[in-house]
């Protein structure tokens, strides 16, 4: 599959009225303090010949205060595994996601902001 796992997230999660406007591609021209959900892809495989693709994906929630960071972080971790799976987006179905890793808390190291990070592995295929 030719498809970015992350693109297809991010371009998911804007629909969603929860999390839409927190939803960030990429940290550019991000400020500190604004509330920001980003992606990363941190690997994956081919799982079905030509067919099926599994992506693991890290999530990061920056919020100014923690309590709040880790209830996006949460709510977010549960919309992706409950939710998510059976979701279509330019033409690619997400089957199924799975955890690799549950929000942990990690704050960032230059701007002291609070973060929750965490790890899913998504399958999907182009429909």
């Amino acid at each position: 599959m030719r498809q970015d796992p992350v693109g297809l997230l991010v371009k998911y999660l804007r629909t969603t009225p929860e999390f839409g406007a927190y939803v960030s591609g990429d940290l550019v021209g991000r400020e500190p303090g604004q509330v920001t959900i980003y992606f990363e892809h941190s690997g994956g495989f081919r799982r079905v010949r030509d067919r099926a693709d599994r992506a693991d994906i890290e999530y990061a929630v920056f919020h100014p205060e923690r309590r709040e960071a880790a209830a996006v972080a949460y709510a977010l971790r549960e919309h992706l595994l409950e939710r998510t799976p059976s979701a279509v987006v330019a033409g690619v179905q997400f089957l199924d996601v799975t955890e690799v890793s549950a929000p942990r808390y990690e704050p960032d190291s230059i701007s002291r902001e609070h973060v929750y990070s965490g790890e899913i592995a998504a399958v999907y295929i182009e429909i």
